[in-house]
């Protein structure tokens, strides 16, 4: 019964990873196994943009379906927005009873400022020994940008930051 389990997991984790519409980095691979135990950048990006602060506890109780609705639903207008968000909503309550915290949506977020770069990212880029110039910024995509600068924040694995790194190519 085990080996069925393990092998049924494998196959889940196989969908997500190979599942086209999710877009997520080689950096996260190591995460997205086995029921996807941490949640996407892409899923943390959307999360961001329609304002809701998805916790790793709800997260993990929700079933692959659903994760993978989350990666790959579209919020490039307003009513996707809105429609992404009660589906979350929705998800939320049904494991929790409560509904999601919200977040402040900025109106300017820092990762879709290509004109300067993060005084965040170069403390940490620094810490590297790094230089990462303004050109090689503006050539990163609004996922990437937002990626580094969340993996600069407190509390993240510098492993994973380095990762990034060179995944996008700026070292």
């Amino acid at each position: 019964m085990k080996i069925k389990k393990h092998i049924n997991l494998n196959k889940l984790h196989y969908f997500f990873k190979t599942t086209k519409k999710i877009e997520y980095f080689q950096f996260e691979e190591d995460f997205v196994e086995e029921n996807v135990r941490c949640i996407p950048m892409i899923v943390r990006f959307k999360m961001d943009a329609v304002g809701i602060k998805l916790k790793l506890k709800e997260w993990t109780m929700m079933n692959l379906h659903e994760k993978t609705k989350l990666a790959t639903i579209n919020i490039t207008t307003k009513k996707e927005k809105k429609k992404y968000y009660n589906y979350t909503k929705i998800i939320i309550k049904k494991y929790t009873g409560l509904d999601p915290t919200n977040l402040k949506i900025e109106d300017n977020p820092e990762w879709t400022n290509i004109e300067k770069i993060s005084e965040e990212f170069l403390l940490k880029a620094s810490e590297f020994n790094l230089s990462i110039n303004l050109n090689q910024w503006k050539n990163l995509s609004d996922l990437q940008r937002f990626a580094l600068l969340k993996l600069c924040r407190p509390g993240h694995e510098n492993r994973n930051f380095i990762k990034a790194i060179k995944e996008f190519k700026l070292s």
